[in-house]
């Protein structure tokens, strides 16, 4: 068998141009090289800088617009705090001066009639600060012990009326049946203090909405209730109108408008 290969010379011959210039020789080109060579160039992808981009974006507008928030509260705070010092509201008091029960019996098994006349004394102890009421709602409550709900006995209204600067004003309302029959457990419970001419303990509550007026500023209608506790009563038993005990009467002013719990 023979060899067929070719085995290069020790060194290479050298040729001889016109000008007499040697050449270097070329050898092929090894893996690492063919490798490279075809491999595309490395490039980032261009998502990535626009993701970067956008998070920037709305890094910025999160802070801009907490910081713009805070800034509405601060001069919201700071207005507030110019007004109080101005002006120095105080809450209105209110006192149950009368309550007088014509009528407070049962018609059928849980149908109550009630007639009641209320007078109530507000107080307004601003100098500058004005209030103006919407109608008020009135409800009585029978107070009901052993964790049992209270029972409404009557209903009532107040026309709306102005509260000026340092006024004391009595509101006058007569109070009727309630709108609906009671249970027949509440009206049991009822009849039997009625039978035994017990002091019944009552609550009322009165439900307006008020505007206040301080200056040339006015604000928008806010709740407010006013919840009177400490009262008893005795059904009367012939024609006569009974008084009920109001010497330990006390009247709580709940404003259901948050800035006026910190303000007043």
């Amino acid at each position: 068998m023979t060899d067929d290969r070719v085995y290069p010379a020790s060194k290479p011959p050298a040729i001889v141009g016109g000008g007499g210039a040697t050449t270097n020789p070329t050898f092929p080109a090894n893996k690492a090289q063919l490798y490279n060579a075809n491999r595309p160039a490395y490039r980032p992808p261009a998502g990535r800088r626009r993701s970067s981009h956008s998070r920037g974006c709305c890094c910025r507008c999160c802070c801009w617009t907490i910081f713009v928030i805070i800034l509405l509260i601060l001069i919201a705070a700071a207005a507030s705090a110019v007004v109080y010092l101005i002006y120095r509201p105080q809450r209105p008091s209110f006192t149950v001066s009368e309550l007088k029960i014509s009528t407070l019996n049962f018609t059928s098994a849980t149908h109550l009639i009630t007639a009641i006349s209320l007078s109530v004394i507000a107080r307004n102890p601003n100098k500058n600060v004005g209030f103006s009421y919407d109608a008020t709602d009135i409800t009585i409550y029978k107070v009901s012990t052993g964790g049992d709900d209270d029972v409404v006995i009557g209903k009532g209204t107040i026309s709306s009326f102005v509260h000026g600067k340092k006024n004391t004003t009595t509101l006058r309302s007569t109070i009727g049946s309630p709108p609906e029959d009671l249970d027949e457990i509440s009206a049991g419970k009822l009849k039997g203090d009625l039978k035994a001419k017990k002091a019944v303990a009552i609550k009322i509550v009165l439900n307006s909405k008020v505007k206040v007026k301080m200056g040339s500023l006015k604000t928008p209608k806010s709740g407010i209730r006013v919840t009177c506790e400490g009262i008893k009563v005795v059904a009367p038993t012939g024609k006569k109108a009974t008084t009920a005990t109001t010497s330990a009467a006390k009247c709580k002013v709940d404003p259901r408008f948050k800035i006026w719990k910190i303000t007043f």
